[in-house]
């Protein structure tokens, strides 16, 4: 992926700096032009509008994180792939805990005009999760179980990731890595024959 540099970057990096202050629908325009110091003419002419803006943010974030995702997964399966993309998935939320604010804050939400753009880009991260979770339970895959898997384990990362990051952050990564993959080791749930997937 090639990176944005000079105005185009400058308007990106001031508009997730804002929008993790005070969400998305807290930050303007000119509070963005403001802060990447551009004129409103020259933000106009990057992006069209709030909308183009955050769509082009959160779609070279999410397509940032999947390639990072995939590279990590690369060579690993099962377990060992679930564990690589945990740790993966951390080391990008600490490299840029602002878009990972950004990205936790707008995913559930339906009403974007981005709302086609940033479901595709989250399907492909989770794609890789699901495929991990497929090798090592094959069954999941079976049952449907597998996406809604994938789902719960990123969702599980993000969220483990912005509290590690905001709340305590001198706790070792690995610390972090260790407790999510056995939040989901079954080690919490009894054993039990009415589980199923």
């Amino acid at each position: 992926m090639v990176r944005m540099t000079g105005t185009k970057r400058a308007i990106l990096d001031a508009a997730i700096e804002i929008a993790a202050e005070r969400g998305i629908s807290g930050t303007t325009m000119d509070d963005v032009a403001e802060r990447a110091g551009v004129a409103k003419g020259s933000l106009y002419y990057n992006f069209a509008s709030k909308d183009k803006l955050f769509e082009g943010l959160l779609g070279e974030g999410m397509a940032a994180l999947t390639e990072a995702l995939r590279g990590a997964r690369a060579g690993t399966a099962g377990w060992a792939a679930i564990e690589v993309l945990v740790t993966t998935l951390l080391g990008s939320i600490a490299a840029n805990t602002a878009l990972a604010k950004v990205i936790a804050g707008d995913i559930f939400r339906t009403d974007r005009a981005w709302r086609e753009t940033s479901f595709a880009f989250k399907h492909d991260a989770l794609a890789e999760f699901e495929t991990a979770i497929v090798e090592a339970l094959p069954e999941a895959s079976a049952t449907g179980a597998a996406t809604l898997m994938a789902s719960s384990v990123f969702g599980a990362t993000l969220m483990a990731g912005l509290q590690w990051l905001l709340f305590d952050e001198e706790r070792p990564q690995s610390e972090v890595v260790a407790a999510i993959l056995l939040t989901f080791s079954g080690r919490l749930a009894p054993a039990s024959p009415s589980r199923e997937l």
